[in-house]
Formats: C-alpha cells, sequence, structure tokens
C-alpha cells in the first residue's frame, strides 16, 4: 500500500456544541486523487479546513510525512507542502496572470515580504511561476489581466498559484463550481494530469466528473465517514445510494 503524504486520524471540530466534523479520519497518498464527496452538510469543507490549517481540529491529529502538523498555522502548512484552494476563486483580479503565480512562489522564498523589487528578478521565483502556468495550460495567457480571464480560466490560475508553491498536497475545493461542460472536461483533465506527482484530495459535487478521475472515494454523511473505498466499491454500496448518490445533487459542506 503506497505510504500517506497526509494523513488525518479521529479529527473531530465542534462549532459551539454541533460537531461539523466527528473521528474523521482519512489517508492521501501520492500518486491518487482521493475525492470527499456527500450532501449537504456532511463535512466536507470543514475537513478541507482542517487539514489546511485553516480551522484547529477540537481533537484528533495530522500528519504529514509522519511529522505531526496539526499546532501548525495555515502559513506553516503551506510552506511544509499542502496546497490548497478554495469554493470561492482566491485570486489577484488586477494584476496580470503571471504576477498572480510569481507572488504565490515567492510565499515561499526565504525574504517572502519583499513582494515586487528582488522577485522581479529572481530567476528562481520567475521559473517557478512559469513552469506553473505550463502546468495548468495558461502559459500563453501570462500578460493577461486575471479579470480578464473566463470562469475556468480563473480556477485554472487558482490551481496555478497552488502548484507555485511547489506543493506535495492538493486540497481543492470544488474546483468545478460554476464551469460549463466544456470548461468542466478540462478540469478533469488538468486534475488527471496533475494526479502522478502529488496526494489530491478533491472536495466535489459533481458525481460523474468524480467518478471519472478519482482513485478513492470518502462519502461522508452528517459530519462522519460513511464508506471509503473505489470508485466502484462507492457505486455499488446499499448505504451510499440511501445516504447520497440517489437524493441528488450536493453543493455546499
Amino acid at each position: 500500500m503506497t505510504e500517506a503524504v497526509l494523513a488525518a486520524r479521529g479529527l473531530t471540530r465542534y462549532f459551539g456544541g454541533l460537531a461539523a466534523n466527528k473521528n474523521v479520519s482519512i489517508a492521501l497518498a501520492r500518486g491518487e486523487l482521493h475525492a470527499v464527496v456527500g450532501p449537504n452538510g456532511a463535512g466536507k469543507s470543514t475537513l478541507i479546513n482542517l487539514l489546511s490549517g485553516d480551522l484547529p481540529a477540537s481533537a484528533g491529529s495530522i500528519a504529514y510525512k509522519g511529522r505531526e502538523i496539526s499546532r501548525l498555522s495555515a502559513d506553516r502548512r503551506s510552506r511544509l507542502g499542502v496546497g490548497r484552494s478554495y469554493q470561492k476563486i482566491n485570486i489577484f483580479p488586477g494584476f496580470t496572470v503571471f504576477e498572480n503565480c510569481r507572488l504565490a512562489a515567492q510565499s515561499r522564498a526565504p525574504q517572502p515580504l519583499r513582494l515586487f523589487s528582488d522577485a522581479r528578478r529572481n530567476r528562481a521565483i520567475c521559473d517557478a511561476a512559469d513552469h506553473a502556468l505550463a502546468r495548468t495550460g495558461l502559459r500563453g495567457r501570462g500578460g493577461a489581466t486575471a479579470a480578464a480571464l473566463s470562469h475556468g480560466e480563473q480556477r485554472q490560475l487558482e490551481i496555478a498559484m497552488v502548484l507555485a508553491t511547489d506543493p506535495d498536497v492538493l486540497l481543492l475545493d470544488e474546483p468545478l463550481a460554476g464551469m460549463g461542460a466544456e470548461e468542466s472536461a478540462g478540469m478533469v483533465d488538468l486534475l488527471k494530469k496533475l494526479s502522478p506527482n502529488h496526494a489530491i484530495m478533491l472536495v466535489e459535487h459533481d458525481m460523474d466528473a468524480v467518478f471519472s478521475v478519482a482513485d478513492v472515494i470518502t462519502v461522508m454523511v452528517d459530519g462522519e465517514v460513511l464508506e471509503t473505498g473505489a470508485p466502484g466499491r462507492i457505486r455499488a454500496s446499499p448505504a451510499v445510494q440511501q445516504a447520497y448518490l440517489g437524493n441528488g445533487e450536493d453543493h455546499d459542506g
């Protein structure tokens, strides 16, 4: 079995008296795309926030390459190699596409606060930005203003910005949200290309896309893991069908 790059055990998160995640365990391995699905309010986005460090866990542990990181901030986890995207597109719309990626790459540099003067002369930072754009199909759009990109291209740019930080783990929160069929197909192709070199966790409500791209699927209901397995097993599971697949599309959570 492939060793997990990022592994969580018993993750629990309370908001007041409500447990948004209850005893959730998940393992993300390099070369494996692990999709997390479930109905509204299942706790999927909470799980991503716990893994990325955007939320502290009430209980449980998170290990990155065997190192306990539960108490590390989001920026420290990013520096280790845990990258994430958000449901709402998170880019700098007034900057060029290349500048967005260059700023992301610079966040991994020894002096990340010196935003412009050194970065423009730093070949390693510029090369990292250019490579990230090439991997996401945006190299030819580097001089365009980010606000001028289509919705699908802005999603690609957000992933390019994550890649520019040189992550081992990609935590992607609904990257297909708001896309038409053609853009969704392009994003699925991109995820397939990225999967061999990363450990990817994908939170997504588009079940056709999930079954076409996922190696492993975890189904969550009411903040807990209902079942984890290969797509064929999940598709055939009576418990999953009753709890989720037969109840229409998922959206937030």
